[in-house]
């Protein structure tokens, strides 16, 4: 992925869609200083990834994408030095080196350490004393200043867990108030609402948008553009890493990085991706059997003239094969909506980060 270039390869973003990586030097958007952008940011607050999309007034959409995760090392000269001579971002922070991103990842997986994570499950971590002072950081360094006082952000967080006892109160005031003080006007929109956004505008934004985060998987039945119904479950891709990193032996950052390599679902090569399968098609079906559940238990729920499209988005959803396990899945379980077509974001990873710039826009 070149910090300027536009990304190649199966998972590449659709034509008018650039991706710079934050955790790399790069001017604002990751444009030249004299791009003109439309006023209004979008972003995706994930467990796993943090993106930010901004539109130029050529309606080009450009993310920035870095990964939510970061370690500390010892602090010396040889080590700084090391990083220096590497072009390793870091910061200072209580006397300990800190790594932000891919570079984090990336030394954990060659020292055989894990990754601190300032989320999880969809929210701020409350057992990382660190997390707020490196969110800040890290959202910083992917927004920058924003091009006007007070210019709306729209900000992604997760809907009420059906599943867990915990609300999103906490979490969303925590982003509210480092977003206000880069100087943003920051509004919140709900995870799987910003996939109907991003995802559903042929239809109408009529349909079922399904973000299947690393933390969670948030859902969000909607009608032109309304939400009738949003929730989420409590088990994402973090879940899938833990626990093949339990069966395996391994580190949880291993187990991602396996992931992440290659992997199809529908043809798993050893035993490691074997586990991967295994937990995947578990995930999908406990994401599949609780939606089901709440669709049928909710008031309120919207009477479609015709069937509708469910959409899913999110780094979890990337892998190879997951629309067929999902289609699978859902063959088996008697769903209270007539559903048309299952299909994949068309670029997964930025879909919510999209959504949230949508929001903004039509404010702008």
């Amino acid at each position: 992925m070149d910090t300027y270039g536009k990304v190649t390869g199966p998972d590449a973003p659709r034509e008018g869609v650039q991706v710079d990586t934050a955790d790399r030097p790069a001017t604002a958007a990751g444009q030249g200083a004299t791009t003109k952008f439309e006023l209004g940011r979008g972003l995706d607050v994930g467990t796993a990834n943090l993106a930010s999309a901004i539109q130029d007034a050529e309606g080009n959409v450009t993310i920035k994408l870095q990964r939510n995760a970061f370690i500390d090392i010892e602090m010396d000269d040889y080590t700084r030095n090391m990083l220096t001579r590497l072009n390793v971002q870091y910061v200072v922070l209580d006397n300990r080196m800190i790594v932000v991103g891919d570079a984090a990842f990336e030394l954990a997986n060659i020292f055989n350490r894990e990754t601190r994570r300032p989320m999880k499950a969809g929210v701020v971590s409350p057992g990382e004393k660190d997390a707020l002072p490196i969110e800040r950081m890290l959202l910083e360094n992917l927004l920058g200043k924003p091009q006007k006082e007070g210019e709306v952000c729209y900000f992604s967080v997760p809907a009420e867990p059906i599943d867990s006892d915990f609300n999103v109160i906490y979490h969303q005031g925590v982003f509210e108030g480092i977003l206000k003080k880069l100087g943003y006007h920051a509004k919140f929109l709900v995870e799987g609402h910003a996939v109907v956004f991003s995802e559903l505008a042929e239809d109408d934004f009529t349909g079922i948008g399904i973000s299947c985060g690393g933390g969670m998987f948030n859902v969000c039945v909607a009608y032109k553009s309304i939400p009738a119904l949003s929730f989420s479950t409590s088990r994402g891709g973090d879940w899938i890493d833990r626990n093949v990193a339990n069966v395996l032996g391994i580190k949880a950052s291993r187990a991602t990085a396996i992931k992440e390599r290659g992997v199809n679902l529908l043809s798993p090569r050893n035993r490691e991706e074997e586990a991967i399968e295994i937990y995947y098609r578990n995930l999908i079906q406990y994401a599949l059997e609780n939606i089901k559940s709440r669709f049928e238990s909710a008031d309120g729920m919207p009477s479609f003239p015709t069937a509708v499209d469910i959409v899913c988005a999110g780094g979890t959803s990337m892998i190879g094969g997951f629309v067929e396990v999902f289609q699978d899945v859902f063959e088996d379980i008697k769903f209270p909506i007539q559903v048309k077509n299952i299909r994949r974001a068309e670029d997964p990873l930025y879909s919510v980060a999209k959504g949230c710039l949508v929001a903004a826009l039509s404010e702008t």
